[in-house]
């Protein structure tokens, strides 16, 4: 049976709820505006970088600031809400987990180092993930691959190797084109078991699933003394 050497987590909808908070950013922005924030909008936006996905803001609504003043003041407004998000089930269990067991792994975002940062500080995750990586340092945001193969090159286990944890579409394709395998958790805010057809058939409820999936294939020790999940 195949097996996993690391995990690289997907941080907003996956460990956080951290959809609901965005929306509400999205929102203030777009309405202290004089615009209403419409769904087809928002639904274009989902896993996306911050640049990529305000530029779809910035031309659905003719807005006049340019994209690094609109990230800027979206970020402002995100940092003030992050306090209102709520952890997602099983986040914290899994975070222990793979803590515990020394098994290599990492964040891999589409949001800012600052939002990465402060989320994690806020939940008091800053000790448990050392390594992470946002996809404003790429060259291209999710669904492109990007993000991951860095990640997994930071860690220094081969994307085949890698196990990702993602909650959006967008997300899954990048996790799959790194050459990843890709449990996917669909955060129901946007998307359901459905959109992730053809993408990946790893679908799980929640995160406390996935680790109960993960522990019923048992552990083993690799040549490094590192914990090694099964496939």
């Amino acid at each position: 049976m195949a097996q996993f050497k690391a995990i690289i987590f997907d941080m907003d909808g996956l460990l956080v709820d951290s959809e609901k908070i965005w929306h509400i950013a999205e929102t203030e922005l777009v309405e202290a505006r004089g615009h209403k924030y419409r769904e087809d909008v928002r639904m274009q936006l989902v896993g996306l970088r911050m640049d990529e996905f305000m530029k779809i803001i910035r031309n659905a609504y003719n807005l006049d600031e340019t994209v690094e003043e609109l990230n800027i003041e979206l970020v402002q407004r995100m940092q003030r809400l992050i306090p209102t998000e709520e952890v997602n089930p099983g986040a914290q269990e899994i975070i222990d987990y793979v803590s515990a067991n020394d098994i290599p792994h990492a964040i891999a975002s589409s949001s800012s180092k600052s939002i990465i940062d402060a989320i994690l500080e806020f939940h008091g995750w800053s000790d448990k993930f050392t390594v992470r990586c946002s996809a404003e340092d790429d060259a291209n945001g999710k669904p492109a691959p990007d993000v991951y193969i860095r990640t997994a090159k930071v860690i220094e286990i081969a994307p085949a190797d890698c196990l990702a944890l993602e909650d959006s579409p967008n997300g899954a394709r990048a996790a799959v084109a790194a050459g990843m395998t890709c449990y996917a958790v669909p955060d129901s805010s946007h998307s359901g078991p459905e959109d992730f057809e053809g993408i990946t058939p790893h679908i799980f409820g929640s995160l406390h699933d996935v680790l109960a999936h993960l522990k019923s294939n048992g552990q083993i020790s690799s040549s490094d003394s590192r914990q090694v999940l099964q496939k």
